[in-house]
C-alpha cells in the first residue's frame, strides 16, 4: 500500500466525483473529479525542473487555489514540502534556502530578482500564468503517477523559531500528516456534507494541515477566501458548516456588524487554534452567535494533540483532552508526574509527533525523551478526567495573532542596532491578537536613541509580524540575584499597556 498521504486523498476524490473542492468568489475553481490530472500534469511539471522523490521545493508565495494544487502536487512526486510565510525578509529567507537546500523555489513574481542570488543551484519559478517563468505556463498533458512513499517518508518540512533566534526546520512524515488528519476527521464529524470557510493562510500547521486535509479526506467542499473579512466570512455562513480561525479572527467576528444566531444558523462547528483563546472571548462569541467554540491545541511538531469535546462540554479556557492514539503527560520540576490540578511541562507521545529537526540532531534529542515522548515547553495542568489547560510556556514563546514569535531572535536583532546596549522582548496581553510584542530597550551611556529609530531600523530585518508594537526605552532592564533579567517584573509593568488602549494598538 502506498504510504504516500496523496493516494489517501485521491481515493475520496474519486468517490465525491464532480463535487467542487475549491470554490471562490461563488465559482468552483477546482472539483475534486479535475484533483487527480491537475495534480499529475503539475507534478510532471516539478519533474522537468528536477524535481525528485525526497527533494525539497521551498514555496513563498501568496495564498491561492494554485498553492493548495502546488501543495498536492508536490507531495503526488514525493518533494519535500517547505511554506514560508510571505512576510518573511530577503534576510530571513537567504537562512531558508540555505538551510532547506531546495532543488525548486516558488516566488512571487516581483522577488524573483531577490531569491535569484540567495537559491543557489535550485530552480527559481513562480506561481501563476503571468508571463514571468510560472510553472503554470506549458502544462504538459501527460501527467506522473503517484509516487511511492513509505509512511516513514518525509511530506513536509515546516520552520518554527527557536529560543536561540535561529528557526528549526520540523521534518513531517505522511504518517504525521494522515493520522492527525484522520483523527480529526473522525473526532470533529467530518463528513461529505460539510462546507468549510477557508480564511486562514496556508503556510503553517493550522490552514494547509488541519482545513484542508479534513475536507479533503471527508469529500467537504472548501469556501476559499484569500484573506479574512468578516462581512464576507458572515455572508458565508448562510451555505457553510465548518470555519476554522485563530483567536483574532473570533474577536472580530463577535463584533461585527451583522452576526447573530439566524446568521450562524447554518455552521455546526466553530473550531479555534494556533494561540490561546481567552474564556472573555469564548463567551462574548457564544452571546453573539449561540454557538460554543471548540478550541483543540496543537504545535507544528506535532500537529494537534488535545481537542475539546464534540459532545459535552467545552470548557473556555481549556484545550480538552488527548486526541485519540495519543499520550500525554506533564512533567513537574521534580521530573515525575505531576499530581492532578499542579502544573508541569506538557509531553506528547503518537504517530502525530514529528520525525526531529532537520539537519539538527542535538536540538532533536534535547526535546525528545527517550520513551518516544516529545517535550512541548507549555506549562500546562491535566485534572483528574485527563481535561488540560495552558497555564504558560516555558520556552518564552509569544503568540500573536496566531502566529509563534522568538523574543530571542527580535533582541538580537535589536541589540545590533547603533546605540543599543541591551533589550529584553516579552509578550503582553492584546485583546485583538491575543498577545502583542514589547521591547523595552537599554541604550548604551550617552546615546540619544528613540523608538522611531528602532523601528526604522528593524523594518528590513524583521518579517512585519515580529516587529514590536510598543517600543519601551529604560535606564535599566530588572534582574534578579544571579544577573537574568526577570521578564516576569516586565509584564507585570507593560501588562495593561495595550488594555488601556482598548486592546486594538
Amino acid at each position: 500500500m502506498n504510504g504516500n498521504i496523496l493516494a489517501t486523498f485521491l481515493d475520496g476524490a474519486r468517490n465525491a466525483g464532480d463535487k467542487p473542492f475549491l470554490i471562490e468568489d461563488g465559482r468552483t475553481v477546482l472539483s475534486f473529479a479535475e484533483l487527480d490530472r491537475a495534480t499529475g500534469r503539475l507534478a510532471a511539471r516539478l519533474a522537468a525542473l528536477g524535481g525528485a522523490a525526497g527533494e525539497r521545493i521551498v514555496v513563498q508565495v501568496e495564498k491561492s487555489p494554485e498553492n493548495v494544487l502546488l501543495y498536492l502536487a508536490a507531495q503526488r512526486l514525493g518533494l519535500v514540502y517547505v511554506p514560508l510565510n510571505t512576510a518573511y525578509t530577503a534576510g530571513e529567507l537567504e537562512y531558508f534556502l540555505g538551510d532547506a537546500a531546495p532543488v525548486i523555489v516558488v516566488c512571487r513574481p516581483a522577488d524573483v530578482g531577490t531569491v535569484r542570488p540567495l537559491a543557489g543551484s535550485a530552480r527559481v519559478v513562480t506561481l501563476g500564468a503571468d508571463g514571468t517563468g510560472s510553472l503554470l505556463e506549458d502544462m504538459p498533458d501527460a501527467v506522473v503517477p503517484v509516487a511511492l512513499r513509505l509512511p516513514t517518508d518525509l511530506a513536509a518540512i515546516l520552520y518554527t523559531s527557536g529560543t536561540t533566534g535561529r528557526s528549526k526546520g520540523a521534518m513531517l512524515t505522511h504518517r504525521n500528516l494522515l493520522s492527525n488528519a484522520e483523527t480529526l476527521r473522525d473526532l470533529w464529524r467530518w463528513s461529505a456534507d460539510d462546507v468549510l470557510i477557508h480564511i486562514l493562510p496556508i503556510y503553517h500547521v493550522h490552514g494547509l494541515f488541519v482545513a484542508l486535509h479534513g475536507a479533503l479526506l471527508a469529500g467537504a467542499s472548501v469556501l476559499f477566501h484569500r484573506g479574512f473579512d468578516p462581512a464576507a466570512v458572515i455572508a458565508d455562513m448562510a451555505r457553510a458548516t465548518v470555519l476554522m480561525g485563530v483567536p483574532t479572527h473570533y474577536t472580530r467576528l463577535a463584533s461585527a456588524p451583522g452576526i447573530s444566531p439566524a446568521a450562524c444558523a447554518h455552521m455546526r462547528l466553530f473550531l479555534s487554534g494556533s494561540a490561546p483563546l481567552l474564556a472573555e472571548a469564548h463567551e462574548r462569541f457564544t452571546a453573539a452567535t449561540g454557538h460554543h467554540i471548540l478550541e483543540r491545541y496543537g504545535m507544528t511538531e506535532t500537529g494537534m494533540i488535545t481537542s475539546n469535546p464534540y459532545d459535552g462540554e467545552r470548557v473556555a479556557g481549556t484545550v480538552g483532552y488527548a486526541l485519540p492514539g495519543e499520550d500525554v503527560r506533564v512533567i513537574g520540576e521534580d521530573g515525575q508526574p505531576a499530581a492532578p490540578g499542579e502544573p508541569g511541562v506538557l509531553e506528547v507521545r503518537g504517530p502525530n509527533v514529528f520525525a526531529g529537526y532537520w539537519r539538527k540532531p542535538d536540538k532533536t534529542a534535547e526535546d525528545m525523551r527517550p520513551d518516544g515522548f516529545f517535550v512541548t515547553g507549555d506549562i500546562a495542568t491535566m485534572a483528574a478526567d485527563g481535561r488540560i489547560t495552558l497555564v504558560g510556556r516555558a520556552k518564552d514563546l509569544i503568540i500573536a495573532g496566531g502566529l509563534n514569535i522568538y523574543p530571542k531572535e527580535i533582541e538580537e536583532a535589536i541589540d545590533a542596532l547603533p546605540g543599543v546596549e541591551e533589550s529584553a522582548v516579552i509578550g503582553v496581553p492584546h485583546a485583538d491578537l491575543g498577545e502583542a510584542v514589547v521591547a523595552v530597550v537599554v541604550p548604551e551611556p550617552g546615546a540619544a536613541i528613540d523608538p522611531q529609530a528602532i523601528e526604522a531600523g528593524l523594518a528590513g530585518r524583521l518579517a512585519r509580524f515580529k516587529q514590536p508594537r510598543s517600543i519601551e526605552i529604560v535606564a535599566a532592564l530588572p534582574r534578579n540575584a544571579m544577573g537574568k533579567v526577570q521578564k516576569a517584573e516586565l509584564r507585570k509593568t507593560y501588562g495593561g499597556l495595550f488594555v488601556s488602549q482598548g486592546g486594538m494598538a
